[in-house]
């Protein structure tokens, strides 16, 4: 018998694993989860974390030392479309408020920071209902009304609060603009409707007047 016919016989046809097999599906069912995940990250920061302005080129603001954006007069973008029901169940538009300065705080009944800014834009929004402000919440993430509207209750929220359980309201933002990137985020709008300041924080009384004011001031 020679070595040619003692040799071991290869087979042509590729050897099957089911280890590899398995490995495809596996891989591509990471990789949607990965992006999945990468959406809810640039939709919201985790609960208090804050964030930063996503997009590029000239956003014309500037990021105080505070943590609190502002754009100046000339240089602002206007708010998008934000309309929906309350917690409620009322219909609201905050383009119906333009005229006024309006404070939008984006909160959710589980976050913590939110619970903890709360009582002070309950008290600053009464304190300035009559000088032409009007707050309205925009409430994420939370799986009913229920949490929600006891929420309210606990901390007496004198404003209505549009109810945007999957972030669909905060998506509307342009990237490169003062937009809501966190759990709690508070934006004031000037009287035109245009995007002034920002926190991606909870904010204490101080801080929240120091948004507010001299947009107030504004004529």
């Amino acid at each position: 018998m020679s070595a040619a016919s003692r040799a071991p016989q290869r087979s042509n046809r590729a050897v099957h694993s089911p280890d590899r097999a398995l490995r495809v599906p596996r891989a591509r069912r990471r990789a949607t989860l990965a992006a999945g995940a990468a959406a809810a990250a640039l939709l919201v920061s985790a609960c208090g974390s804050g964030g930063t302005s996503g997009g590029g080129g000239n956003t014309n603001f500037v990021a105080g030392a505070d943590g609190i954006s502002t754009v100046p007069e000339g240089k602002r973008v206007a708010a998008p479309e934000l309309s929906g029901k309350t917690l409620e169940g009322e219909q609201l538009d905050v383009a119906d408020h333009k005229g006024k300065v309006v404070v939008l705080n984006v909160w959710g009944s589980w976050c913590n920071p939110c619970r903890a800014e709360a009582k002070y834009f309950a008290k600053v929004a009464e304190e300035y209902a009559d000088q032409g402000v009007q707050f309205v919440g925009i409430n994420t993430r939370d799986g009913s009304t229920t949490a929600a509207l006891a929420f309210e209750k606990d901390f007496g929220i004198p404003y209505p609060s549009l109810y945007d359980p999957t972030g669909k309201l905060m998506l509307r933002f342009e990237k490169g603009t003062l937009n809501p990137q966190a759990i709690p985020s508070t934006l004031v709008l000037d009287r035109e409707g245009q995007i002034a300041a920002r926190s991606l924080t909870a904010l204490d009384e101080e801080r929240l007047l120091k948004m507010l004011k001299p947009v107030v001031a504004e004529k």
